[in-house]
């Protein structure tokens, strides 16, 4: 049995076949797959999702920053509603993505640190996007820093001194396709790491594990993922995806 910590499966990327691509999913003994958000426009799918698959489907709630614009107090309103409304699993995908946009560096900070916040007052995870800000990151997660502070850094990419700095933070590494990339790297250091700071996830539709590389990702490659993970550890599968899971259902609490 696997978890799948991070996909995207409301996507229009699975428009075309996505109950045979859930099915598939099912198939390969991941049963659990939580779905992060984006911003107020990926909710509905997000709902409509878990309605159609009540047993298997966990969502967060927060807004993605790449979605962190002029109209960010808006979407940080809605995403408030919404826990008004009803439960979630995380607060996430929260963070700093530097890579497509610096201009809103600032506005990214005080989203990432009110959602923090969000996170701390229901008693919550957080789930962490990084991209070309690890520093930005850290700087924010040091003011916020406490036993009430954890979650996933969502798609490690860094290095072995970054995964240490996440780790110290009460963060779970998030270990995706990267891992069997050739220029990954993180396959050289992982193994350094007890596999208690560890959970599995794919980002589907993005970040393929290989064989897959470059094309639509779905969350039956998990257990590719898994097979990897396996390798740099040294230990059999079964092993990673019972850690795993467990690791999983400690930070989100099911």
């Amino acid at each position: 049995m696997l978890t799948d910590t991070h996909t995207h499966l409301y996507s229009d990327s699975f428009k075309e076949d996505r109950a045979t691509m859930m099915q598939r999913a099912f198939d390969a003994g991941i049963n659990r797959l939580f779905i992060p958000a984006i911003d107020s426009e990926t909710t509905q799918a997000m709902y409509q999702l878990e309605k159609e698959y009540p047993k298997n489907v966990f969502l967060m709630m927060g807004l993605h920053p790449t979605s962190v614009k002029e109209n960010y107090k808006e979407e940080l309103k809605h995403v408030e509603d919404q826990f008004l409304k009803r439960s979630f699993f995380a607060v996430g995908e929260i963070g700093i993505d530097l890579f497509w946009d610096k201009s809103t560096l600032e506005i990214q900070q005080k989203a990432f640190k009110i959602q923090i916040q969000l996170a701390k007052q229901h008693q919550l995870p957080i789930v962490i996007h990084c991209r070309d800000a690890f520093d930005e990151v850290f700087e924010v997660l040091e003011t916020e820093k406490g036993d009430e502070l954890y979650g996933i850094f969502h798609c490690f990419t860094g290095t072995e001194a970054q995964a240490q700095k996440a780790i110290s933070y009460n963060m779970k590494l998030g270990i995706g396709g990267v891992v069997t990339f050739k220029n990954g790297k993180i396959d050289t250091f992982l193994h350094k790491f007890d596999l208690k700071h560890i959970v599995l996830e794919t980002d589907s539709p993005y970040l393929s594990p290989v064989p897959y590389r470059g094309k639509r990702n779905e969350s039956s490659y998990l257990s590719l993922i898994c097979e990897k993970v396996a390798e740099v550890y040294n230990i059999n599968k079964e092993e990673v995806a019972r850690v795993t899971t467990q690791n999983a259902i400690d930070v989100f609490r099911i």
